[in-house]
């Protein structure tokens, strides 16, 4: 899987798999609170992802469906991951979080990402960002 022309993405570089080729970022106040609620699993397939900036914690309160959380410290290294956040629940707060991600389920596992990988962020194969 590669990004498409023009879409953001998030990659682990230590892996070496893209994470999310359709990476929107929530970076307001109305964008971080608002999230994912409301939408539905087909509106965020796989290789969806939003990047949460700046943030330390999720709830998916007024969600529809389970997904997969990575907290990314200033270095966007992974220092935690939350396989399968169901609906409805309170995530753990992470101090040493500065962003997250929120992925489709399935995603943590079949990247193989773990703590401790490090994670870029890109838009149209150009410049990596973060």
């Amino acid at each position: 899987m590669s990004a498409p022309p023009g879409k953001r993405f998030a990659y682990n570089r230590t892996k070496s798999t893209y994470l999310a080729t359709q990476l929107s970022v929530a970076d307001t106040h109305w964008s971080r609170l608002r999230g994912l609620m409301g939408m539905h699993a087909s509106d965020f397939p796989t290789g969806s992802g939003l990047w949460i900036v700046p943030c330390h914690g999720v709830h998916s309160l007024g969600m529809r469906f389970p997904i997969d959380v990575l907290y990314l410290d200033a270095d966007n290294m992974v220092v935690h991951a939350q396989e399968k956040l169901s609906p409805w629940r309170i995530a753990p707060v992470m101090v040493r979080a500065r962003t997250v991600v929120e992925l489709p389920p399935g995603t943590i596992r079949n990247t193989s990402t773990a703590v401790g990988d490090t994670v870029e962020f890109g838009s149209n194969g150009a410049g990596i960002a973060g």
